[in-house]
């Protein structure tokens, strides 16, 4: 499973949101978002470079964090 932090995530409807956004990725599934952390966990089936994940996230109104 890979992680992302992501800034900006404060309820259960931007961890839904945020859950959407990975899912619609090609190659990334099993999404699992922890508010209390900040993150989101995915599994990817194959190799799904940040930029997409941050493209996805930040249009959603979100930022990944370095």
């Amino acid at each position: 499973m890979a992680t992302v932090k992501i800034n900006g995530m404060r309820c259960a409807h931007c961890s839904g949101s945020v859950t959407k956004a990975l899912e619609s990725i090609d190659g990334i599934s099993n999404v699992k978002v922890d508010l209390d952390k900040g993150e989101a966990t995915y599994a990817e089936s194959r190799a799904v470079p940040l930029a997409s994940i941050r493209d996805a996230i930040s249009k959603i109104g979100f930022e990944v964090a370095e």
